[in-house]
This record gives structure tokens, C-alpha cells and sequence, in this order.
């Protein structure tokens, strides 16, 4: 028990050196660039939400970086980053 109290300790550590400004003590996984993406397609963020079926204010929240986009949703973003008008098109033909 003695060596889990001991990394839990360091980890706990690492975070508060990090929030400090130490930033080799952790590191911070970045997600898609949504507001890259949305360019990408030439679409408002009130179009661009309508297409991928989520409320404008989860676009707005992803491209202000106050929530990040979940597993599923970075898929998504993925492929229409990699391919807009393909991807748009699948989305729009799956929708019905």
C-alpha cells in the first residue's frame, strides 16, 4: 500500500508543479482544431452544427476550447477534416 500512496502522491505532485507553470511535469492531449475543421467547410457554426447534428453552442464551446469534443464526435471531426464535402455528404445521406 505503501508504494500506491507514493505515486498517487507524485502524481498528485506532478499536477500541482503543472498548474504552477511547470509544464514538463504533465502534459495536455490537445484535441481537433474545430474551428479549422468548420473553415475547412465554409459553414457558419449554426450550419455547421446542423450538419453534424449537435446544438450550435457545443460548436461554440468546442472552437472556444471550454469542452472538448468526445470520442465519437472526434471521429467525426476527423473525417470531415480529412474530406469535407465527402464526409458532409455521408452525414447529410445518412441523416435521410
Amino acid at each position: 500500500m505503501g508504494k500506491a500512496f507514493d505515486k498517487i502522491a507524485a502524481g498528485l505532485a506532478d499536477a500541482i508543479a503543472y498548474m504552477e507553470g511547470d509544464t514538463t511535469k504533465g502534459r495536455v492531449a490537445a484535441g481537433p482544431d474545430v474551428k479549422a475543421i468548420r473553415a475547412k467547410t465554409k459553414l457558419s457554426q449554426t450550419k455547421f452544427a446542423a450538419m453534424l447534428r449537435v446544438p450550435v453552442g457545443t460548436v461554440r464551446d468546442w472552437e472556444q476550447h471550454r469542452r472538448s469534443p468526445d470520442a465519437p464526435a472526434r471521429t467525426l471531426l476527423g473525417m470531415v477534416d480529412a474530406d469535407p464535402k465527402a464526409a458532409l455528404a455521408l452525414i447529410e445521406r445518412a441523416a435521410g
